[in-house]
């Protein structure tokens, strides 16, 4: 073997340094997905969609077709961002 192998197998992991580490990843895509936003209004509208994909009970529950009215936006582009939360940060509903 050599000694890459040999490392890999002798060093134990850390659990909680993995788990920070993912967790640290995961926060990571969230707030770059967010700050694609142009704007404030749009960077709020992406916070919201991404509560909605997340936590929908930290927004009271409310349907993407209502964030989209109080933002002012078309129901297809508040799914639209949510596909795309979606795909950029891996999450299943």
């Amino acid at each position: 073997m050599n000694s890459k192998a040999t490392a890999f197998f002798a060093e134990p992991i850390d659990p909680r340094h993995e788990a920070r580490a993912l967790a640290t990843e995961v926060i990571r895509r969230l707030l770059i997905w967010m700050a694609d936003g142009r704007t404030l209004e749009e960077r709020g509208l992406r916070a919201s969609v991404a509560l909605y994909c997340i936590r929908p009970d930290l927004i009271d529950g409310i349907t993407l077709e209502q964030i989209g009215t109080l933002a002012g936006c078309s129901r297809q582009a508040v799914h639209k961002l949510a596909g795309s939360f979606k795909e950029t940060t891996g999450w299943e509903s």
